[in-house]
């Protein structure tokens, strides 16, 4: 039986305070009171965002945009971890637990087709090509969302239990080339040295649900994602006599085929789905040339790490025997600097944020979203210490969110209201946590 959280408020000299929260009947409304407060702040910082987007491990002015404004609230701010990313720290006035929130800061490699008068018309150089930058992905609404939920807690501080540690992670994205970054590199590079959180908290503003409504699922929510090449070596050949060498890219057919068996036939797809693909494959150079090898490329989406490291092995095994029975090779290798484990949701934290998502927008609001076998480095986080992860919706309500353009579009658009239930959601969940 889940438990309401009654938070009281206390205005004094003006300025926001808010009481410890107790548990007994819900109100909620002390945690309006603070969104609307810094709501003017949070869009403004939106938009200003936004109209300057930097793609992953190059975030350095919104790292100092982001900075500048927490040293403002008057809180404790490292930066330079992973690179670009920022840190900080809010001591409550009472002693008590720990609570990590996280933002991502990065944008995308897209050209901005939105008609807004503070949309990207930044532009940058990607893998050689001149590119369009665009948050067509939401993390400028993350940061600024943060940014307000800081601002908020600096107000209420002297009631607070405990500690509030804000991150700012670049590379959610995915680092360039030959680059390290992300979550994982801020891990290494001591990012909970700062305060070892006891749990951890994100949001990811999602074209899939409409404005006011939160998205959550117990357990596996977002898939593990895996990086692979194989190469397929055989033996050169004119393409007339195919006997006269060994053709890898009819082997590379039949391993792309294998591949396939592994997940419908070989594992247990009852417990968790997986999903192996192969994005890419280059071999040859002229029509009547059978090439010396072949490169496949693919990545490999799971939910549970055993059944990855099955998958891994299996996949070695089929694609070594088939290359072999052709008299070719074949080399899997797996990309451990971009492999993500998936993102679990603590089964406790989920029971207890369900009611208090009910009690801030309703409880036909809150809808319970299928396992995504998109992928998001916050799991590093979560192998670390308990978290939630959940969805808020940004799609106009009078729009059907099937039919809008998804995050990752050009036309990727977000709408602004969907920025205070982000800072109300946070709210609740960190003053709840806290008071425990």
């Amino acid at each position: 039986m889940h438990r309401s959280v009654k938070i009281k408020s206390i205005l004094a000299g003006g300025v926001l305070a808010l009481a410890i929260p107790m548990v007994g009947s819900a109100d909620v409304a002390p945690v309006d009171v603070a969104a609307k407060a810094v709501e003017p702040h949070v869009i403004e910082w939106r938009r200003h965002l936004h109209a300057n987007p930097e793609l992953s491990n190059r975030e350095v002015k919104t790292a100092d945009f982001i900075a500048k404004r927490l040293k403002a609230m008057g809180l404790e701010v490292k930066t330079g971890i992973a690179h670009t990313g920022v840190a900080a720290l809010l001591k409550g006035g009472k002693p008590g637990k720990t609570i990590a929130l996280r933002a991502d800061m990065d944008a995308l490699p897209v050209t901005e087709q939105n008609d807004l008068p503070f949309r990207s018309k930044v532009t940058t150089e990607f893998r050689g090509e001149k590119v369009g930058v665009m948050h067509a992905c939401g993390h400028d609404g993350h940061v600024a969302i943060l940014l307000g939920v800081a601002e908020a807690l600096v107000k209420m501080k002297d009631s607070l239990s405990g500690q509030v540690l804000f991150v700012f992670q670049p590379a959610e994205e995915g680092p360039p080339e030959g680059e390290r970054g992300g979550a994982k590199l801020m891990m290494e590079e001591g990012l909970f040295n700062i305060a070892k959180p006891d749990a951890m908290i994100g949001l990811h503003l999602m074209a899939s649900l409409n404005t006011g409504v939160i998205g959550y699922k117990p357990g596996p929510l977002m898939a593990g994602s895996d990086y692979f090449t194989i190469v397929v070596t055989g033996a050169q050949t004119h393409g007339s006599r195919p006997w006269g060498g060994v053709d890898p890219i009819t082997v590379s057919g039949q391993i792309i085929t294998g591949l396939q068996t592994i997940v419908s036939r070989q594992i247990d797809i009852t417990q968790v789905p997986a999903v192996i693909t192969v994005g890419a494959i280059k071999g040859g150079i002229r029509f009547n040339i059978i090439p010396d090898s072949v490169e496949m490329v693919g990545t490999v989406r799971n939910f549970d790490r055993a059944m990855r490291d099955d998958i891994v092995k299996r996949m070695q095994t089929t694609a070594s025997n088939i290359a072999e029975a052709s008299g070719a090779k074949a080399e899997v290798k797996f990309r451990s600097d971009v492999s993500l484990p998936p993102v679990v949701n603590d089964l406790e934290l989920t029971d207890r944020a369900v009611p208090l998502f009910e009690q801030l927008v309703g409880k036909d609001n809150v809808t319970q979203i299928t396992l995504q076998t998109t992928a998001d480095d916050f799991s590093f986080f979560g192998t670390e210490v308990p978290s939630i992860y959940f969805w808020v919706g940004i799609t106009p309500r009078d729009k059907d969110p099937a039919k809008v353009p998804f995050n990752h579009s050009p036309l990727f658009y977000l709408d602004e209201a969907g920025l205070i239930t982000g800072v109300r959601a946070m709210l609740a969940l960190t003053t709840d946590f806290l008071a425990r």
